[in-house]
């Protein structure tokens, strides 16, 4: 899931740890509704990156010596999240954001923590089973996302003649599609599950079409921070070595999970299960 406005980061910008420490607050980006990964239960962040994030967040208090260190949430969109991190409004980002080689001149990403691809959410009813299927209709996608650019190149490659309506948010793609506006929602296959399942009515939903590409999902930090990227890879690495990762995943994809207990049973990839024996943070293309 992408961001398309960018922003360099100030030279005046000292690194995370260094910065942290003056302040005395790590500013956290999170996604509102990116469940299972990052969304809101209660009023506060949860979700499987919520999770990872605060494993971090308890090394940077162990290496700075500050356990009172005051952590310090922030919104962000799919628009918002590069610049906020480029421009240090915030210092680590815990949401669903792809790692691939584009963003990667203005941020930078921890070792890979999940994969996914790009498929459509539809009604049932639409009689859409595949992304041939979305020739001549619509098809909606989340407005600075990697998803908007599959979509619109799968168009242009497959001649589909296809009208790609752009969505502010992923509510307002969901309340697209639910309300006729558009016929198909692309965006990464576990959110469209997360959209299906917290649904009024999950019955009415169908997630189609061949994934497109295995792009990966990793915490997004700082670009040219070798520090905080090392402090952080480790912290991941070890849990991916311990077994923690692992309960982490049985908790948010194999488990009923808040507030509706709904359990999204995906199953561990392949790709993620090697990632987990050989952590890489290798970028899409």
């Amino acid at each position: 899931m992408g961001g398309a406005a960018f922003a360099q980061a100030p030279a005046a910008i000292p690194p995370t740890l260094t910065k942290v420490a003056a302040s005395g607050t790590l500013v956290v980006g999170y996604r509102d509704s990116s469940a299972p990964f990052s969304y809101i239960v209660g009023g506060k962040p949860v979700g499987f990156s919520i999770d990872l994030c605060g494993r971090v967040i308890d090394a940077v208090k162990a290496r700075l010596k500050k356990p009172d260190l005051k952590v310090q949430m922030e919104a962000v969109t799919s628009n918002s999240r590069i610049p906020a991190m480029a421009n240090g409004t915030i210092d680590l980002e815990c949401g669903s954001t792809t790692n691939n080689k584009q963003r990667h001149e203005f941020v930078d990403f921890t070792v890979n923590t999940f994969y996914t691809g790009t498929r459509l959410l539809v009604k049932k009813s639409s009689g859409i089973k595949s992304w041939a299927d979305i020739k001549g209709k619509r098809a909606t996608s989340t407005s600075g996302t990697t998803n908007l650019v599959v979509l619109r190149k799968y168009n242009a490659d497959h001649q589909l003649n296809m009208q790609a309506v752009v969505a502010k948010t992923d509510v307002e793609a969901l309340e697209q599609v639910d309300t006729g506006k558009a016929d198909a929602y692309a965006m990464d296959d576990i959110l469209l599950y997360g959209f299906a399942a917290n649904s009024k009515n999950p019955a009415e939903w169908a997630i189609v079409g061949e994934p497109q590409q295995v792009e990966p999902y990793a915490l997004m930090l700082r670009k040219d921070d070798p520090a905080f990227k090392k402090l952080a890879d480790e912290t991941l690495i070890e849990m991916m070595r311990n077994g923690e990762f692992e309960k982490l995943y049985k908790k948010w994809f194999l488990s009923p999970t808040p507030p509706n207990n709904v359990n999204y049973n995906v199953p561990m990839s392949d790709a993620l299960k090697q990632n987990l024996k050989a952590p890489s943070d290798r970028p899409a293309s």
